[in-house]
């Protein structure tokens, strides 16, 4: 048999001098409140024409400080913006100016090119009525196929240049079965006779392929340039 006691709930006190010490700060503190909330509310109350005085003048003090920083701050924008549009001006001319100095110096070298080109198409041996062939030259394709490329030239006539009309001859000689043989094109009659046909004042360029028959080695290739049957200039490369 057990005895059962009944439960005690131990309270602490609090000594009256911090109670005192509590109670002074809280009055202080609600004092400190009442005050601002009277102060706030006295600016708006009518008749109190100190405090709303007192705040139109901040008011417009900070206004005019506003329109002040915002006045300062435009005119700061505008100059950035007006240096910012001149440098873009100045970089876009000097983009401008380097791009056409770059189109002529190319086009200058162009032109140096093509006078040297010219200078070295220049004739050295004229024939008949001033006709030569420069750059003649004659390589091996595929498929039994000869490309050749050439320039024909008249040169300076004292009574001027005129124009010149012939055709273009190429005998290919051939080592075809152990036997030498030469073929000639155009053929007599061919079909292709246009395309070796000659008309200029002053140079004509000419290239093609030629189809040779299966076998055949190349051993040399002569040009020949006519003019109604007579020969005015000829040039021979051998492969």
């Amino acid at each position: 048999m057990s005895i059962s006691a009944p439960k005690m709930t131990i309270k602490s006190h609090l000594p009256w001098s911090v109670k005192i010490v509590f109670m002074v700060i809280g009055a202080l503190v609600v004092g400190v409140v009442a005050y601002l909330v009277f102060s706030q509310e006295q600016s708006f109350v009518p008749g109190n024409s100190s405090g709303a005085e007192a705040n139109d003048e901040r008011v417009a003090a900070l206004t005019a400080q506003v329109k002040q920083l915002t006045e300062e701050r435009d005119s700061y924008s505008t100059t950035v913006n007006a240096s910012e549009s001149q440098r873009n001006i100045q970089r876009a001319t000097e983009n401008q100016m380097a791009s056409q100095v770059k189109t002529l110096e190319t086009e200058n070298a162009k032109l140096k090119e093509d006078l040297a080109f010219f200078e070295s198409l220049l004739p050295t041996n004229i024939g008949v009525q001033g006709i030569t062939i420069q750059r003649f030259k004659a390589e091996l394709g595929d498929s039994g196929r000869l490309r050749y490329r050439l320039l024909v030239m008249q040169g300076q006539n004292p009574n001027g240049a005129h124009l010149f009309a012939g055709n273009l001859q190429l005998s290919v000689t051939v080592l075809q079965q152990g036997q030498s043989k030469t073929i000639n094109f155009p053929a007599p009659g061919g079909a292709d006779a246009g395309t070796f046909a000659l008309s200029f004042k002053y140079y004509q360029r000419l290239e093609g392929d030629l189809t040779l028959p299966e076998g055949a080695t190349v051993k040399s290739v002569q040009a020949r340039v006519l003019e109604k049957g007579q020969l005015r200039a000829q040039q021979a490369v051998n492969l």
